[in-house]
């Protein structure tokens, strides 16, 4: 058990009726969880309001209650702490129940629209391999050492991110790679982490569903740097006109990496093509099986990355030579009888694709067509929809606009959205297909001898969601035995 009182150091407190000397068991934010001696924190979520929850979380055993809302009707055996903003104090009182196992570690966190999960993913891959225990918090799964932990978030909430922590500690863990999303940072999810580096790759349209206007997202993820400490380094993508923004008030030490500006860490591409990368990096020839010039801007922050935390610079670039990509990123092979190549890649926004289709036909000869299949997911931003259809039919050769993760709307309603962005120059190069499955099958009957695919929108994962029941669905699983299938 904790101490009430403990668990609220340096939670910014307005009012308290009862007394902070008594004794919880957890921290709970989810009323269906509430067990006896437990402090509730009610919560103003954007689907429902926790406070409108507090006499149930009382029923199930509530010792304490942390609101922003004073209840009319009180409990004499229940303490209640009026707060601010209950989002900032779980947070702070996650890091306290755990004891604040982020300053036991040298804990960088990644922000940006792009490129998040590829940088930490990289990182954890490059200070493992180097024999460092190593934890990564990211999109794609949470690692402790090598034991993978399911994720279903971008930035897990306070008490999750915390837990981990405490287990990466537990584990002896030296270095952590977390990636931080705006909605993360807007909901104080990493509010009292201690973060020894923050990363900034690049801003562009997404979460506008969200986050009322660009500014405001933009302003978001800046919060981020601005909290950073004086202790801390801030590495930031220099090309990027908001690069400079981001860190212009951060009391951390500025680091720029670029490959079109001069700055602390610079790159130039050499070559380009599906085998990989080759780099000048700060002077040094780097070969990376990575792809693309976003992907050099990775290479760059996670080298820059290891440098600020004291690695040699050597073994840094014999390592990142060596190191395999990303599940869902840029994810590719070529079959062996037609020499089609399927590119699976997770880009969901305008930028990302475009950053991909430009990549490949950076790479590919003129005579190999590029057919793309292409949606956008449900209940979610729909400004980009007509956008990323616009961008898939310029830049490719043939576009099959299907679904994503509809969620709870109707596939046929996106793809209308989606099909308003398509150009009259371009209506003959795009069909329509709200089955993906059928989409995937379509294009690849539709590839001839050499033929790209590009697969893109979900990359990793293994689901599709529609109507709220998520179904078994893998596109590299997919295109993969469909091509295999017409190889026999």
């Amino acid at each position: 058990m904790k101490k009430l009182r403990d668990l609220l150091y340096k939670v910014s407190i307005d009012k308290v009726v009862g007394v902070t000397d008594v004794n919880v068991e957890k921290i709970v934010f989810d009323s269906r969880a509430v067990a006896t001696d437990d402090v509730f924190v009610a919560i103003k979520g954007t689907a429902s309001d926790g406070h409108e929850y507090i006499e149930k979380a009382i029923e199930l055993g509530a010792r304490a209650m942390v609101v922003e809302e004073l209840p009319t009707d009180q409990n004499s055996d229940v303490t209640y702490v009026v707060v601010e903003n209950s989002h900032k104090a779980l947070a702070l009182m996650a890091a306290n129940f755990y004891e604040n196992p982020s300053r036991d570690m040298k804990l960088v966190g990644v922000t940006g629209t792009n490129g998040k999960t590829t940088t930490t993913s990289l990182l954890y891959q490059l200070f493992k391999n180097l024999g460092y225990k190593t934890g990564l918090i990211s999109t794609v799964e949470i690692l402790i050492d090598g034991k993978s932990i399911a994720t279903k978030h971008t930035t897990p909430d306070p008490m999750t991110i915390n837990e981990h922590l405490d287990a990466m500690r537990g584990a002896g863990v030296d270095y952590c790679f977390m990636e931080v999303s705006s909605h993360g940072i807007a909901q104080e999810r990493v509010t009292g982490l201690h973060f020894a580096g923050g990363i900034f790759t690049n801003l562009s349209h997404d979460h506008l569903d969200y986050h009322a206007t660009f500014a405001e997202y933009r302003d978001v993820k800046k919060r981020f740097f601005d909290e950073l400490p004086a202790t801390a380094f801030a590495i930031y993508n220099k090309d990027d006109k908001n690069g400079p923004v981001m860190v212009q008030n951060t009391k951390a030490i500025k680091l720029g990496y670029a490959l079109k500006t001069y700055t602390d860490y610079q790159a130039q591409i050499l070559e380009n093509q599906f085998g990989g990368l080759l780099l000048k990096v700060n002077g040094h020839e780097l070969w990376t099986k990575m792809i693309g010039e976003f992907n050099a801007y990775n290479v760059l922050a996670i080298y820059a990355c290891a440098m600020e935390l004291g690695l040699t610079e050597l073994e840094v670039l014999e390592t990142i030579s060596k190191l395999d990509g990303v599940a869902g990123r840029f994810q590719y092979f070529t079959t062996a009888k037609s020499h089609i190549t399927a590119i699976i890649d997770y880009a969901h926004t305008p930028d990302a694709l475009k950053n991909v289709l430009e990549t490949i036909n950076s790479i590919r000869t003129k005579n190999e067509n590029l057919i793309t299949v292409v949606g956008c997911g449900g209940d979610r931003d729909n400004t980009k929809r007509p956008i990323m259809a616009n961008i898939a039919t310029s830049l490719s050769d043939k576009v099959i606009l299907t679904s994503d993760n509809p969620r709870t709307e109707d596939p046929l309603t996106i793809l209308k959205e989606m099909e308003s962005g398509v150009e009259p120059q371009n209506f003959k190069k795009s069909i329509t297909i709200a089955d993906r499955e059928q989409a995937i099958k379509t294009a690849a009957n539709m590839a001839g001898e050499k033929d790209i695919i590009l697969i893109a929108g979900k990359g990793h994962e293994t689901y599709q969601e529609i109507n709220g029941i998520r179904h078994d669905f893998d596109d590299r699983l997919k295109i993969t035995t469909i091509l295999n299938q017409l190889e026999k």
